[in-house]
């Protein structure tokens, strides 16, 4: 808004501003929005300046971490907007998988493997209508990630056979609830047929 754009920081404060705030990750956006700045070049000088000094440490064009114990979640949601964190880095972490991924899957609008600091990033392509819809996407840690649910059918919505190791964590509930943002008719078949294989296997329990 433009009221916030008169209330410019004093000068020693930009960088203040930015090692108080929570995040652990800037993109030269986040930078804009926190000193409401709006000139492009005024703000890439000055973060550049920061990390010149090692105050700041650049990871990749346009951005900077606090310092080298930054969140790496937050790193990979910070290089394309909007995209969260899902797929296979939720499922594993969840216990509906048990294989081990060393790169951090990423739902985004483009498709790309990037390796930023030594971790590899996985970008998946999704539908415009599925990456801007929130349900079943939390974001208590500051950035935006699947919760076990969605991660769960955005799988199924890019995979045509995928075995999942582990159905009991997931609530079935939420699962029916958010598959309508996908559009996609045969989703419902194909999640009714997980979903009636995990009864099957809770009759021997």
């Amino acid at each position: 808004s433009s009221q916030n754009m008169d209330k410019k920081p004093a000068k020693g404060d930009y960088l203040d501003i930015l090692l108080r705030s929570p995040q652990t990750v800037f993109s030269t956006k986040d930078a804009a929005l926190l000193w409401s700045e709006d000139k492009k070049i005024t703000i890439s000088n000055r973060l550049n300046k920061y990390a010149t000094a090692g105050k700041l440490i650049r990871v990749r064009r346009g951005l900077y971490v606090k310092d080298k114990n930054y969140d790496r979640f937050e790193l990979a949601t910070r290089i394309y907007t909007p995209s969260y964190i899902s797929f296979e880095t939720v499922l594993t972490r969840s216990g509906i998988n048990f294989q081990y991924y060393g790169n951090i899957f990423v739902a985004t609008y483009v498709t790309r493997e990037i390796t930023v600091d030594g971790q590899r990033i996985s970008f998946v392509r999704m539908k415009d209508y599925v990456l801007t819809n929130t349900a079943g996407i939390d974001h208590t840690d500051g950035y935006a990630k699947a919760t076990k649910e969605r991660a769960f059918l955005d799988r199924i919505y890019m995979s045509k056979d995928y075995h999942f190791d582990h159905l009991d964590v997931l609530d079935w509930d939420k699962v029916f609830e958010i598959i309508p943002i996908y559009h996609n008719k045969k989703m419902y078949k194909k999640v009714q047929k997980y979903f009636d294989y995990y009864k099957s296997t809770l009759v021997w329990h």
